[in-house]
Parts: C-alpha cells; structure tokens; sequence
C-alpha cells in the first residue's frame, strides 16, 4: 500500500481559521500594550483602539463562522459613524484641538463601536433560539 492511499488528505477546518483570527488578533492587542507608554493608556484615543479592536474581533469571528444560517451584519452606517468619530478623535489628540473636542470625539466612537457589537451579539442569540 503506498503513502499516499494511507493518508487523507488534511483540509483546515473552520474552527482552525477562528484560533488564528484569534491569535492574530489578541498579537495586535499585544502590540498595542507593549509600544504604548504608560501615560498614553489615560488617553481617550488608547480607549477607542481597544474598543476597534474588540469589534474587529467580533466581525472576523461571525465572519469565520460556518455553522450561521442566517447572514448576519453589523450595522454599517454606525460603524461608519464610529470610524469617523475615531478619526476625529486622533485628529484633536494629533492637533491639539482640545480635551473637550477628543473626549467627545472618542466617547462616541466607542459607544458606536459598542452598539454595533451588542447589535451583532443580540442578532447571534436570536438565532440560537
């Protein structure tokens, strides 16, 4: 009998593209809080890079997701709108606009952030059900 009937050959599953994804992911999170100083993690900006993060890790998860019958997506016009905030929000850091301005700026990239991500998660449950 030769190798090559023995074998099967090895076709990756979806499971192992998620640890990847998650591997990657959990790399860029680690790169964020190793070149950051220490005082850079009381800026707003610091807290929206986090939270794109964690959505990029919620969208690569559903879209790695082989089992989901029903096609699921993040609300793009707020994810737009949390993008714009975000920008806004490295701009006032980079130009020095003002505390008020990129507070502001970063709170509402992170509640749109946020509300995609519960919008995606609420939508996962349902069809569960």
């Amino acid at each position: 009998m030769s190798d090559a009937t023995s074998k099967p050959p090895t076709t990756p599953k979806a499971g192992d593209w998620s640890l990847v994804a998650a591997g990657l992911l959990l790399l860029a999170l680690a790169l964020v809080v190793i070149y950051t100083s220490r005082g850079a993690f009381f800026s707003p900006v610091a807290l929206v890079v986090v939270a794109a993060i964690g959505l990029a890790a919620l969208l690569l998860q559903l879209r790695l997701r082989k089992d989901s019958k029903a096609t699921i997506r993040a609300p793009l016009w707020l994810n737009v709108l949390g993008l714009v905030f975000a920008i806004g929000a490295v701009f006032a850091d980079l130009f020095h606009f003002g505390p008020t301005l990129m507070l502001f700026a970063a709170l509402g990239a992170v509640v749109c952030f946020a509300v995609s991500g519960i919008s995606v998660l609420r939508a996962l449950r349902r069809e569960k059900k």
